[in-house]
């Protein structure tokens, strides 16, 4: 099984001394996220005492990282062409046999990373590991439509609408085959894979906008100007993306759509922001 890539701090920067670093912690977290909540996260847990393995998917999301003499940075899928099952075993029984056990592992992937958050749950489990999963917020901004599920869309189209689909490119597919007769559009991330999957799926490539999510929204903006959109849809994330598609349709009078988010798994403590750093912080004490 090939192993993630390690990125350690490099010479030359800046960072706080250990010392210098508040709250409970001392012990060691492993944190499975993204560039969402997980850099201020990752911020906050150092700030706290602890010492952080971080695992990313793309080296573009270590970037959002920087660098602190008690973070460790493991970039790569979770197993690799193993998945994430072995990925996880493997990680957590490494930790235990250089004897650095992690005394937490924290899961703040996206809400829709169903298959990694089920192995973290099961691997956990398997070894009693003690897992938190942070819970994203629901955002609850009047005026969206939900969606139960992309099977159901059909129905919420007319023939002949403008939508722009913005749920990633996993999920393009199955869209467009449960509404036929809509006039596709989509915004996904710019990599080789999400564009051959989008042509897969038989979005034409004029009708296609590879960009990363982020900033004030102008780019979408004048992306459903352009293609005059009627509707977009997007995920019940709970996060800055989510938000940012509330503003934008609002501001042009353009239904949104959104699509439910999974549930989480029923066996995982998953909580808000706050509570989940309260939750480290008794452990760090009772410890």
């Amino acid at each position: 099984m090939e192993g993630p890539i390690l990125m350690h701090p490099p010479h030359g920067i800046q960072v706080d001394a250990p010392g210098r670093a508040g709250g409970c912690g001392g012990g060691r977290i492993w944190l499975v996220a993204g560039t969402g909540e997980g850099p201020p996260l990752a911020r906050e847990l150092l700030a706290r005492g602890w010492g952080l393995k971080v695992s990313l998917v793309s080296r573009a999301a270590a970037l959002a990282y920087g660098a602190h003499p008690r973070l460790e940075l493991a970039v790569g899928a979770i197993g690799g062409s193993d998945g994430p099952a072995a990925g996880v075993a493997a990680e957590l029984a490494d930790a235990g046999q250089r004897g650095a056990p992690y005394a937490w592992v924290i899961d703040a992937t996206h809400p829709f990373a169903t298959r990694i958050s089920a192995a973290l749950a099961d691997g956990c489990a398997a070894r009693s590991q003690p897992l938190l999963r942070l819970l994203r917020p629901d955002l609850n901004a009047p005026g969206a439509q939900p969606l139960d599920d992309l099977a159901g869309l059909g129905r919420l189209c007319r023939p002949g609408e403008r939508l722009l689909l913005a749920i990633g490119a996993r999920r393009l597919a199955e869209a467009v085959a449960a509404s036929p007769g809509v006039l596709h559009h989509a915004r996904l991330l710019p990599q080789g894979d999400a564009l051959a999957t989008a042509l897969a799926a038989g979005l034409p490539p004029q009708r296609l906008a590879p960009l990363r999510p982020g900033g004030d929204g102008r780019i979408e903006r004048a992306l459903c100007r352009q293609w005059q959109i009627d509707t977009v849809l997007c995920r019940r994330s709970g996060g800055a993306n989510e938000e940012r598609w509330h503003r934008i349709c609002a501001a042009l009078g353009v239904r949104l759509l959104l699509l439910e988010r999974p549930g989480e798994p029923g066996r995982v403590e998953a909580l808000p922001l706050e509570q989940l750093l309260q939750r480290l912080d008794e452990s760090g004490r009772d410890g």
